[in-house]
């Protein structure tokens, strides 16, 4: 009995050492830390707000077109993105004009750019590109294209007239208008610089065809070489017509005018000029003189329908201004005169 008791001592003795154990290790075992929750910031959202130009379409065709009228069009487009649209610039093309109706658009906002084109005189297809620049940093440059089919209501011939001095009436011909549409007009008036040529035309009269017959004033064709012929009409698709007339002058003096570069002043400079008939007629030099005296004809040497001439120029003292200028005039037997611009110019700093 007593072994018996002895047994249960020591077992409860050994329980109680490996509980001491036990807990001594527990207490060198540290404490496994509970994982820190790290939170990331929280990042701020940007939107960046880009404007976009959308346009409806890129090209205007006004179909078929009278010559010399005017036309409008338009093209629409849209801010399709989500910031401010500017327009900055719009380059315009020969022949039209452009207006736009803003050039700030918010987001979603349309716009209008209107243009108004002014059809040549030519027959045939026409092309022209507009551009318009803007703060879509994708599409910064839209290029839009016009188009137009120019159809001539009537036609008129001589589209040009050249005149001459040693024909009747200036060999100037008969002008014809006829209405291509078969639509009747009538001539509102016949205008030409200076009044030089003139035709009687009776605006009470309506027709498809006309034939004019210009007279033209020679003396005042002489003072006025080139100039133009206006005829106003009624026809709904083309109000008037304008021909360009030109003379060609008897005489032709080759250089048309002398220039001395930083000349020598006091000093003499010898040029060449040739005059000539354009109508390969005779004719003669009576004298030669010059307003200020600075020029003179040394000689001359009879060409075909012509003379070839020896001119002297000699400049004047040098004074505060850039150059000097004179006329030489040529008088001919026959009455006419004519006269050569020369002149000098000084290009350096020094006197």
């Amino acid at each position: 009995m007593k072994c018996y008791r002895l047994r249960w001592v020591f077992v409860v003795l050994t329980l109680i050492a490996l509980a001491q154990a036990g807990c001594q290790q527990q207490a060198k075992t540290p404490e496994k830390a509970e994982p820190e929750v790290v939170t990331e910031p929280q990042k701020t959202q940007i939107t960046e707000e880009t404007p976009r130009i959308t346009f409806d379409k890129t090209a205007y065709d006004f179909g078929e077109v009278s010559p010399s009228r005017k036309y409008t069009g338009q093209f629409t487009f849209t801010n399709t993105g989500s910031g401010i649209l500017k327009i900055t610039d719009v380059k315009k093309c020969c022949g039209a004009v452009v207006t736009l109706d803003k050039t700030e658009l918010s987001p979603g906002e349309k716009g209008v750019l209107k243009v108004e084109y002014s059809s040549g005189q030519a027959s045939g297809l026409v092309s022209r590109q507009l551009r318009v620049s803007s703060n879509d940093e994708t599409n910064a440059e839209v290029a839009l294209t016009i188009k137009a089919r120019i159809v001539p209501k009537i036609d008129y011939q001589p589209q040009r007239i050249s005149l001459v001095l040693n024909k009747e009436n200036a060999g100037c011909p008969t002008i014809t208008l006829t209405s291509l549409d078969k639509q009747p007009f009538s001539i509102k008036a016949f205008q030409s610089t200076g009044e030089t040529i003139t035709a009687d035309v009776d605006p009470s009269v309506e027709a498809t065809k006309f034939v004019l017959q210009p007279k033209v004033d020679l003396e005042k064709l002489r003072k006025r070489s080139t100039g133009f012929i206006t005829i106003t009409l009624t026809h709904p698709e083309l109000d008037r017509v304008t021909i360009i007339f030109s003379l060609l002058q008897r005489f032709k003096t080759t250089p048309g005018s002398i220039l001395l570069v930083n000349p020598k002043p006091l000093q003499p400079a010898v040029q060449k000029v040739i005059v000539v008939s354009n109508y390969g007629e005779q004719f003669e030099i009576e004298s030669a003189s010059s307003d200020k005296g600075f020029a003179k004809v040394l000689s001359q040497q009879a060409i075909p329908n012509g003379y070839r001439l020896e001119v002297e120029i000699t400049p004047p003292a040098r004074d505060a201004t850039s150059g000097f200028t004179d006329m030489l005039n040529i008088q001919l037997k026959d009455g006419e005169k004519l006269s050569i611009k020369c002149y000098g110019r000084y290009v350096d700093t020094k006197k």
